[in-house]
């Protein structure tokens, strides 16, 4: 295999995507000539220009970097782009982003974050307190850290925190010292085919973890009883709040505590304040300033994480309080608490029970709020498995506004839109909606409490949406 000392120039194709671009970013700190192609300029790409990476934006042989080692390409190129099928039949070492990860995490102390949901928010956590902590480590995010502006930092300690991506059967390639799975949702069916296929590989990610590394799971996953790993800690949070307004899946379904778990906790000033218990350990008073009470359930599992590498709970306790949350995470838009009228949130949520939490956690820190849920399903395949489900959960909302599907790596399907949502839902609390029929509707209706959901491209809207709630005040 590859070795990392062996590359000196790597070109990305998709280079702006918010994986890829933390890579190139690894390669830039470490000092590697790093160039790449991209569809379209966008924020990342322009940064990535600024800290030194060569980008185009056309589909070019003649722009090449011809004397690269090594080339990186995104699952969602079309097979038919003529700089991938000309580095192929050139004789070029081509790869995919998990290989390079692979090749990235051979030789380091591994934290992977896996799960069908949960996995940026809480590397992004772990980053932040081995950062703020001074432990050190590189950090390969799929979001953006509210706290340093970015999908990545390095550091010499030979230390990589990972999210382990399910789709494509990806976190098979990567070996976690200390591995985190948060959940095993339905998700990736036109991957894996059923639900058991896609726990089997959950299982299979959980027997990758060397022989004296530690796996740490959200307690009600059974399955992964069926791993052979001798050391393994469950988490949960216990709150009667919590587990009252999310159903189940909130917590354990035995009368045995997790290994992990809160208690004491108290809504305070739009966060919250708590005791975290780890392992036969307190440690008392942690405020988390950000919303979202299973930011609570997460920032448990960076904590856990934290005590393993032997970071002392003052640290601990300094760091929590310091962090800001990732971008399009329960990320405020606007907070108008002032006057007590006006609130929008905006979040990545994509699954059932990802808009779940979120919801359920919105109204829960603004009982007093109607709530206006403008949501842009994601993916054809995504939407025709869950829409159902996708239904339930929006009727949480008091009003709700669906976006056409974004489609990603995806061809249309028949008979699959938002409609397919709509129709499960009460008839006055739903409207299918462009995109600009939405902006002129936001003119008239005035919400409450806006929040703003998808993994597509409705945060190119957000902008103008903040304008139109500031100008209205």
């Amino acid at each position: 295999m590859l070795s990392l000392k062996d590359i000196q120039r790597i070109y990305f194709i998709g280079i702006g995507g918010i994986g890829m671009s933390a890579i190139a970013r690894f390669f830039l700190h470490k000092g590697v000539v790093v160039s790449g192609y991209d569809k379209t300029e966008t924020t990342l790409t322009k940064q990535l220009s600024e800290e030194g990476a060569l980008i185009h934006y056309t589909d070019e042989v003649a722009l090449l970097d011809k004397d690269v080692q090594l080339v990186v390409y995104t699952p969602a190129i079309p097979a038919q782009h003529e700089e991938l099928n000309w580095y192929r039949n050139n004789g070029y070492k081509v790869v995919k982003r998990s290989d390079i990860l692979q090749i990235i995490t051979a030789d380091s102390f591994n934290i992977c974050i896996a799960g069908t949901h949960g996995k940026t928010s809480i590397s992004t956590m772990v980053g932040h307190l081995l950062r703020h902590t001074e432990y050190g480590c590189n950090v390969f995010l799929g979001g953006v850290s509210v706290n340093y502006g970015t999908n990545f930092w390095g550091s010499e300690n030979n230390v990589c925190v990972v999210e382990a991506d399910e789709f494509d059967r990806s976190f098979h390639k990567l070996s976690p010292d200390i591995a985190a799975i948060t959940s095993m949702d339905a998700d990736h069916l036109d991957i894996y085919g059923t639900v058991e296929a896609m726990e089997d590989a959950f299982v299979e990610f959980a027997q990758r973890i060397k022989s004296a590394g530690v796996l740490i799971r959200k307690k009600q996953l059974k399955r992964l009883d069926e791993a052979p790993i001798q050391r393994q800690l469950t988490y949960s949070l216990i709150n009667e709040l919590y587990t009252h307004d999310c159903g189940d899946d909130c917590h354990s379904h035995d009368d045995i505590p997790a290994d992990i778990h809160a208690d004491n906790i108290r809504i305070e000033q739009g966060g919250y304040l708590f005791d975290a218990y780890v392992a036969g350990q307190w440690i008392r008073n942690v405020q988390l300033n950000i919303g979202g009470m299973h930011n609570v359930e997460n920032m448990l599992v960076a904590i856990a994480v934290a005590k393993m590498l032997r970071i002392a709970d003052d640290k601990i306790i300094a760091a929590v309080a310091d962090y800001k949350g990732v971008k399009r995470r329960f990320e405020y838009l606007w907070n108008n608490q002032s006057t007590g009228t006006q609130v929008a949130i905006d979040d990545y949520a994509h699954h059932p029970e990802e808009l779940r939490a979120l919801l359920n956690s919105a109204k829960q820190l603004y009982p007093a709020l109607a709530m206006t849920v403008v949501f842009q399903p994601h993916l054809f395949s995504r939407t025709k498995d869950h829409a159902a489900a996708f239904a339930e959960v929006l009727s949480i909302a008091d009003r709700v506004v669906l976006l056409p599907i974004y489609p990603a790596r995806e061809l249309p399907m028949p008979g699959v839109t938002s409609e397919l949502i709509a129709a499960g839902m009460p008839k006055d609390k739903v409207q299918v909606l462009t995109k600009e029929e939405w902006m002129a509707d936001l003119d008239i209706h005035q919400p409450e409490m806006l929040v703003t959901a998808g993994a597509g491209d409705i945060d190119t809207l957000l902008p103008l949406v903040k304008e139109k709630l500031y100008n209205s005040n």
